[in-house]
């Protein structure tokens, strides 16, 4: 039962790309069109010929093997099939961190031959955490597709506890830094609080939801427009709770120099991928960072009760 519902709603994503598809302008003369058929082959356009798909770096690593979630590889089938479906991307699986690289290497230290870098890549789809390892040149490579190449970046759940504690500038780009999840596992409530963009546009003005909700730090409304946050007010007391102001971003999106940065919390357990209002909005928060759609990332301030 299941499988047949996420059958027919991501059909429904596949027949709502192929309209937004439809309604821009023909490209010019000898340029490839957006979107593409499944001619091109699944996943990593497996099929011959030029690439005429944006390029969609699904990145998981999570060989340090502590509180790893059941979630992560679901997730990944999720956004690569997402991209399948829609006709929208093309996407690449790795739960290594090789390709983080604008040249990345064989276990050799040759250079790699074939296969995903940066390089090729048109955004990042991030669910790796703890202390992922990365050299100096892939971190200022990372920074750089961000940053300077202008590229997309989204992240999901696990990803806001990634490299905390060896990286400040990665925290940086995100827009904070995992600060615990206070009720473990746990129903609350989430207000909508920007309803115009594309990823939030779905969510009523509030709504129950049942997740693990992170707790961020270092975390700035005058650099980040929040998009989703929990009300606390009607959570359980909890000492783990930091909030002075019963403030609690769970989405939020903002630039990074030239580069658009999604991040949200929702996304705990395997099954909350089949929800339809889950991979819709990561759905659109990839396609708004890949600039297929615009929105207004300006930060605001918390609307206080």
């Amino acid at each position: 039962m299941k499988k047949t519902r996420i059958g027919l709603s991501l059909l429904a994503i596949f027949v709502y790309a192929a309209w937004a598809i439809a309604q821009q302008p023909p490209p010019a003369q000898g340029a490839p069109a957006q979107g593409g058929g499944r001619g091109q082959g699944r996943g990593g356009g497996r099929g011959r010929g030029p690439r005429t798909r944006k390029v969609v770096l699904a990145w998981a690593d999570t060989r340090n093997g502590l509180a790893q979630h059941d979630s992560t590889s679901h997730a990944l089938a999720v956004i690569e099939r997402l991209g399948y479906e829609s006709g929208m991307w093309d996407t690449f699986i790795r739960t290594e961190s090789n390709t983080i690289s604008y040249h990345p290497l064989m276990t050799t230290g040759q250079p790699a031959s074939g296969g995903p870098s940066l390089a090729m890549a048109d955004a990042i789809f991030f669910m790796g955490h703890r202390e992922i390892q990365l050299d100096d040149q892939q971190k200022a490579d990372l920074l750089k597709f961000v940053h300077e190449d202008g590229k997309g970046f989204v992240a999901s759940h696990v990803a806001l506890n990634a490299m905390m504690q060896s990286w400040p500038e990665f925290g940086e780009m995100m827009g904070g830094v995992y600060d615990e999840h206070p009720w473990g596992t746990a129903a609350g409530s989430v207000i909508n609080e920007d309803p115009s963009f594309p990823a939030t546009k779905h969510f009523p003005a509030a709504f129950a939801f049942t997740d693990e909700f992170y707790q961020a730090k270092n975390f700035s409304r005058e650099k980040s427009r929040v998009l989703l946050r929990l009300d606390l007010s009607k959570m359980p007391p909890n000492a783990g709770v930091h909030s002075t102001n019963g403030d609690f971003p769970l989405a939020w999106a903002k630039m990074y120099g030239k580069g658009r940065v999604f991040y949200s919390s929702l996304g705990h357990d395997a099954k909350t991928w089949d929800n339809p209002d889950v991979y819709h909005m990561y759905f659109e928060a990839i396609r708004w960072a890949l600039g297929m759609t615009e929105a207004d990332v300006t930060p605001r301030p918390y609307p206080a009760p």
